[in-house]
């Protein structure tokens, strides 16, 4: 048994599991990859600051998001295909958050529906909603999540176009995967992925699959989502969505400080500040780079969250410090889900925990809602 340390440590195991294609969708940025790349290293350019001789009992990492209490300043943002990972996988992932204590987000280019998380969940999980040509089905869409009482929309907004990612152009990418030889031979190296997609049913975009007009299997949805999404979305169409849900609603993609002062004047409840992972515009800095200004801009007006680059729980404190009130994961949970399934995303959520737990202490705080930039080394971080 591969005794499991860090995020990398998953990262590892989900690589040998999952079949190629599928982790290097997760896995992968736009162009050269150099902002997906930089997501990363751009945390470990900012330095902590070790205090001694302070009292460290009794910490606390927990917080809310959107007024919603969180065992620590994470959720699990919305990643498509996420049911290619691991059979079930938004499923698994759900449960593994509400046990833990952190919000869930499903993506609209889930393979398991709204339906499916409902029927295996108690907690309300938030939905992430891509705006479409066909208003039709983005309002039923806002429907279902509404009778799934989902807590809160996260409104994409960085996905207008797709960015190119050349490894799923070259991998061939769909779901299910085609047979071809390629894959077929690839596919043969992974029995247990293959023992758990022969065990589901599961194995389409469960969101739109019977739930559009004319698209009633999976030859025709690639040809659908093709044409659908809408380039001309804008700031009204985020007005729609508001007043057409009524609930609570969160901006993700938002990297610049123009952008984030029309959020925060939109009336929305979160912004996240997010280059979706690198997987988009290619060159664009690197979410860690981008917040302390947005979050010293807006950050009065409405909560600024991040995602994009967090490998480990310093990263999350380092977050925090610069201003995010919370913090959204996508493939460090991918990387357990592929290793492990549902234990493989509480590994993760554990391995995160315990790093931001020791941290803080070493940096002298108890209690991450006191978190400021004091705990980092003036001259390491973006301001």
């Amino acid at each position: 048994m591969t005794t499991i340390t860090c995020i990398e440590d998953l990262r590892l195991l989900a690589q040998k599991r999952v079949p190629r294609m599928f982790y290097d969708y997760a896995d992968s940025g736009s162009w050269t990859e150099g902002t997906y790349r930089a997501n990363e290293s751009d945390f470990h350019k900012i330095k902590l600051r070790q205090r001694v001789a302070v009292n460290m009992e009794n910490r606390s990492l927990a917080t809310t998001m959107i007024g919603v209490p969180t065992s620590m300043p994470v959720a699990l943002a919305p990643t498509g295909l996420t049911g290619m990972q691991h059979a079930d996988g938004e499923i698994l992932a759900a449960k593994a958050a509400e046990k833990f204590g952190v919000p869930f987000t499903l993506s609209t280019m889930s393979i398991c529906s709204i339906e499916d998380i409902a029927a295996h969940t108690t907690a309300p999980f938030w939905f992430q909603l891509y705006m479409m040509r066909d208003r039709g089905f983005i309002e039923r869409l806002i429907e279902r999540a509404r009778a799934a009482k989902c807590g809160a929309l996260v409104l994409t907004l960085d996905l207008q176009i797709l960015g190119q990612r050349h490894k799923d152009v070259r991998n061939g990418l769909s779901a299910p995967p085609k047979p071809t030889l390629a894959n077929l031979i690839n596919l043969a190296t992974k029995p247990r992925w293959c023992l758990g997609m022969l065990g589901t049913k599961r194995r389409s975009f469960g969101n739109i699959v019977g739930h559009v007009d004319g698209v009633g299997d999976v030859s025709r949805l690639s040809e659908w989502t093709a044409t659908q999404f809408d380039p001309a979305l804008s700031w009204a169409d985020v007005e729609w969505v508001k007043k057409r849900w009524g609930g609570k609603v969160i901006l993700k993609g938002i990297m610049d400080v123009e952008d984030a002062k029309l959020a925060a004047n939109s009336g929305c409840d979160a912004l996240i500040v997010s280059n979706h992972g690198g997987r988009q515009l290619d060159g664009a800095p690197s979410s860690i780079e981008a917040l302390p200004a947005i979050a010293d801009a807006v950050g009065q007006d409405i909560e600024v969250w991040m995602d994009g680059g967090i490998r480990s729980g310093q990263d999350v404190l380092k977050a925090v410090a610069l201003g995010a009130r919370g913090t959204m994961i996508g493939r460090p949970f991918l990387y357990g889900l592929g290793a492990m399934g549902e234990p493989g995303v509480t590994k993760c959520l554990e391995i995160l925990r315990n790093e931001m737990d020791i941290t803080m202490a070493f940096c002298g705080h108890r209690d991450i809602r006191n978190v400021t930039r004091d705990i980092l080394l003036p001259g390491t971080f973006p301001t």
